[in-house]
């Protein structure tokens, strides 16, 4: 119980740097005294990692007193070494970090209360308790796991049928309390509320990644679709020694160790279903992904194979099964790397290979009650495949696969990694948040019985954005589904404001600029004169805006952003359209470019603007391009890509003169008139 003690003595001792991401009580002055007695168990004590960014919602003053909550300690063993849900290590020091656990939960109890029952009623013999196993129900077992009354317990008396998979099993038996989350993860999923991490270097993650147990390792380098590519973190493969990306020569190595591990990675642009509304249209768009990924990638994305990219999403399942399969096929550490909010935990929960541990109980009843253990736990470790070498328990369950036995791994001080979890075939996944720095350290997973571990990391800092927002605005920053724009009409000598925190003005005079602005927040175009008051809140105006008092102080020019692709061929409809007129852009008198400007974790601004070619072009070259200044706070969180015509691809299409090729309907227009006409005329005939 005094581990978090005795690690920080022996790293101010040895002088080693403990990451704070992974022990944030030192950021708030935390002494430990050497006969401190209410210290729980707390992270890993080496570290190579200097420096920390930290980043909050709710700030909090350093060096304030802790209030430390009073806690039954013979019950304190029985809670997880971590939080299933954010990863971080269980403490009963502050309850305003991660990893706190209040035992006056229900949850919590009742947890506490499975774990003791099963630790006092252990069973010492078990080949006496499987050889009393009934073919049909299955009663030695259950004489064996007869437990005292115990809340949340009632039910222990269940029946097994023929063939369970591990997790169902223990459903039968009873509803196992699954392992509770801590009080933070409680309150983000039920109240919405908590406060971010501080989060962690690159040199953290790569320190993290090094004491990586297995001996082949792939990270999933996660980016988010709505921000695409800023969240893609620079040169990552040489910080974090991972396999270079291999370029177009034939010669090119495809595998490299590196202190005896092989270490590859692979791009995942999750959340695609924010770029278009069918799965067929953003698969479309992998061309246009993989170009704008070699911009952002620099001088040497034009001489790199990107073989390695995929585009999927977690909401709509869009290639997660493909990504699945191939994190179970490739075994080993799978680490999930990326920024705040880019959607590591979601992906984490939709591509982790649940429930692929299939144990045949009908054959292992048939050798128990033959009297060949032995056999039998041989027979099932040959169906879990080579990678499983481990014992059962009396329910014929891997020994680390039984949810009442807690994991036999012990904390390894000098690793960053927290103890391996008890493996299960459906665990509780990481919670999903829209709060940034959710994850607050390495949540390992195993899965196909020692096959590999998924492995979800602490995001890396994405910028301060949110520090500008209202509190009560903070969340309307993340895009949560896709965006229907408005296209806004920009004339000269007015602006467009985002949110009331970014600003867009053009600045070649005497153009008209289309606006189409792909973000949570409300778009207004009002005069550049006005715009400005507003943004640096210095007039007091009706239009809603989301930032902060104070921010405006801190608006500066992010950059002059030229709008240099032509998208005539996109933007000019009928007259470019194969279905309709059909002509080439070149013998069109205008042009129309375009460019997208991104906000950082919000989304982006398609701008585009139609240009008669005399007025930008000399002789045969282009002499200037439209361009437009951008405003933001400190000038940061803005970035610019080539265009993806979202508008265009989103709208709605109207079908072309030869679409339909059946038989059109006839006009019905004065057929009753020409019917009684020609009744008429009958009977005229007639009385004649």
């Amino acid at each position: 119980m005094r581990l978090a003690a005795n690690t920080l003595k022996k790293s101010l001792s040895e002088r080693w740097v403990v990451p704070t991401f992974l022990c944030p009580s030192l950021a708030e002055g935390i002494r430990f005294a050497g006969s401190a007695k209410h210290v729980s168990r707390s992270g890993p004590s080496r570290l190579q990692a200097s420096g920390v960014q930290g980043r909050c919602l709710h700030t909090q003053p350093l060096g304030r007193a802790v209030n430390i909550q009073p806690i039954d300690h013979s019950k304190l063993s029985f809670l997880p070494w971590t939080c299933p849900g954010c990863g971080a290590y269980t403490q009963t020091l502050n309850p305003d970090n991660a990893g706190f656990y209040s035992t006056s939960r229900k949850t919590v109890k009742a947890f506490v209360a499975a774990q003791s029952a099963a630790t006092e009623r252990k069973r010492a013999e078990e080949a006496v308790g499987l050889a009393k196993v009934d073919d049909d129900t299955g009663t030695g077992i259950l004489e064996s796991l007869r437990l005292p009354d115990t809340p949340g317990l009632e039910n222990w008396t269940a029946s097994l049928p023929d063939e369970r998979t591990p997790d169902s099993a223990v459903r039968a038996f009873g509803d196992m309390p699954a392992s509770p989350v801590c009080d933070r993860c409680h309150a983000l999923l039920h109240h919405h509320k908590g406060t971010s991490i501080i989060h962690p270097t690159i040199q953290s993650i790569q320190d993290i990644i090094a004491d990586s147990p297995y001996k082949y390792n792939h990270v999933y380098h996660v980016l988010d679709a709505a921000d695409f590519p800023l969240s893609l973190i620079p040169q990552l493969q040489e910080h974090l020694s991972l396999m270079p990306q291999r370029s177009h020569n034939r010669r090119a190595k495809t595998s490299k160790f590196y202190h005896g591990q092989k270490s590859e990675m692979s791009f995942i642009i999750t959340r695609s279903d924010l770029l278009a509304p069918t799965k067929e249209q953003v698969d479309s768009l992998m061309p246009y992904l993989l170009h704008v990924l070699r911009d952002a990638l620099g001088p040497r994305g034009e001489d790199v194979r990107l073989g390695n990219v995929r585009c999927v999403s977690s909401q709509r399942g869009w290639w997660t099964t493909q990504l699945k399969d191939a994190i179970w096929e490739r075994g080993g550490g799978g680490w999930m790397v990326g920024k705040v909010n880019v959607g590591k935990s979601s992906l984490f929960e939709t591509v982790f290979p649940k429930g692929r541990s299939q144990v045949d109980f009908r054959a292992l009843r048939q050798e128990t009650n033959q009297g060949r253990s032995e056999s039998g736990q041989g027979a099932v470790a040959a169906k879990l495949g080579p990678f499983h070498t481990e014992g059962f328990d009396q329910q014929g369950l891997p020994v680390s696969k039984s949810p009442l036995l807690e994991s036999t791994e012990s904390l390894n001080e000098d690793s960053l990694l927290p103890p391996a979890p008890v493996e299960t075939d459906y665990p509780v996944m990481p919670i999903v948040s829209s709060l940034p720095g959710t994850t607050a350290s390495p949540i390992r997973l195993p899965f196909g019985g020692g096959r590999g571990e998924l492995i979800d990391l602490p995001g890396l800092d994405r910028g301060n954005l949110e520090a500008y927002v209202s509190e009560e605005h903070k969340l309307d920053l993340v895009m949560q589904s896709r965006i229907k724009p408005k296209q806004y009409v920009v004339k000269h000598g007015q602006s467009i404001l985002i949110g009331g925190l970014i600003r867009i003005t053009p600045t070649t005079p005497d153009i008209v600029l289309l606006a189409c602005p792909f973000v949570p927040l409300d778009s207004h175009v009002t005069n550049t004169d006005k715009a400005i008051a507003i943004q640096t809140q210095s007039a007091a105006s009706g239009i809603p805006t989301i930032a902060a008092p104070g921010a405006g102080a801190k608006v500066a020019s992010a950059g002059v952003f030229e709008l240099k692709w032509d998208v005539t061929k996109q933007r000019a409809g009928p007259l470019t359209a194969s279905s309709a007129v059909g002509l080439k852009p070149q013998v069109l008198p205008f042009t129309v470019f375009s460019t997208d400007i991104l906000v950082e974790g919000c989304g982006w601004v398609e701008l585009a603007v139609q240009l008669r070619k005399r007025d930008y072009r000399g002789p045969d070259v282009v002499t200037h391009f439209p361009s437009v200044e951008v405003f933001s706070p400190e000038g940061k969180h803005i970035g610019a890509r080539r265009p993806m015509n979202a508008w265009v691809l989103g709208a709605q299409r109207k079908q072309g003169a030869g679409a339909s090729k059946a038989r059109p309907r006839r006009s019905m227009k004065g057929v009753k008139k020409n019917m009684k006409k020609i009744a008429r005329s009958s009977a005229t005939a007639l009385t004649e």
